[in-house]
């Protein structure tokens, strides 16, 4: 029988109020894992978009951000010293967030795991719309071109993970302005490019359709249902 995952659409959600949500699950998940006359409660799954932003992860080098304080403000844009792994990206409208807070003990795998099946269910959710992406050697996220000299990223991952409950996750360009990844060195890479479901198809893409067809995905690959 799938475990159950709670389902969370929180739309345009400003960033600090996502993580301070996400906080928020991630207590309740490892308090309630303590309980030992409860069933594991094995996590949630949170979609939204946010207005624009750029997070830094822990270990990220902030001279990735290549613009200053007053163009920030110029852009519309925030910035952010994220507790998640991996270095810089952009959030904005069009793109699709999702932060899956899973209990990865009660689901039986480990983190590298984890993050295989998330590259995994974005991999099958692009197929569906033919786009061929894959997994990069020495890199996380999904990539278009792979071995190429256009090598480009469609979906950035950065999670963190704490008494073995996920936090953060993955960042799917589907109709996103791909111009604001022009003012930072996305994920710290200086050789490759970004890209969008938008701008490989050359049309708006439904993002309400994405969504669900990405959810479907990650029910599948982590053999979950969602309530």
């Amino acid at each position: 029988m799938p475990f159950a995952i709670e389902y969370r659409d929180l739309g345009l959600k400003e960033y600090k109020e996502a993580w301070d949500f996400q906080e928020r699950i991630h207590a309740s998940i490892v308090q309630e894992k303590q309980n030992v006359n409860k069933p594991p409660l094995c996590g949630s799954l949170i979609f939204c978009e946010h207005p624009h932003v750029f997070t830094l992860g822990k270990s990220g080098q902030v001279n990735n951000l290549l613009i200053n304080d007053e163009f920030l403000k110029k852009i519309d844009a925030s910035f952010y010293q994220s507790n998640r792994g991996g270095d810089i990206t952009y959030h904005g409208p069009g793109q699709l967030v999702g932060y899956p807070i899973f209990d990865l003990e009660a689901l039986k795998i480990g983190v590298k795991e984890y993050i295989h099946k998330i590259e995994e269910a974005i991999i099958l959710t692009l197929e569906d719309y033919s786009i061929i992406a894959a997994r990069l050697d020495g890199a996380t996220g999904v990539w278009l071109d792979t071995g190429t000299n256009k090598t480009r990223k469609i979906c950035a991952i950065g999670v963190r993970v704490s008494k073995a409950v996920t936090m953060h996750g993955f960042a799917l360009n589907i109709n996103t302005d791909l111009n604001y990844f022009s003012y930072i060195n996305p994920c710290g890479f200086l050789d490759k490019g970004v890209s969008s479901m938008q701008k490989e198809l050359g049309k708006v893409i439904d993002f309400g359709c994405v969504k669900e067809n990405l959810k479907l995905k990650i029910a599948k690959v982590f053999s979950v249902e969602f309530i």
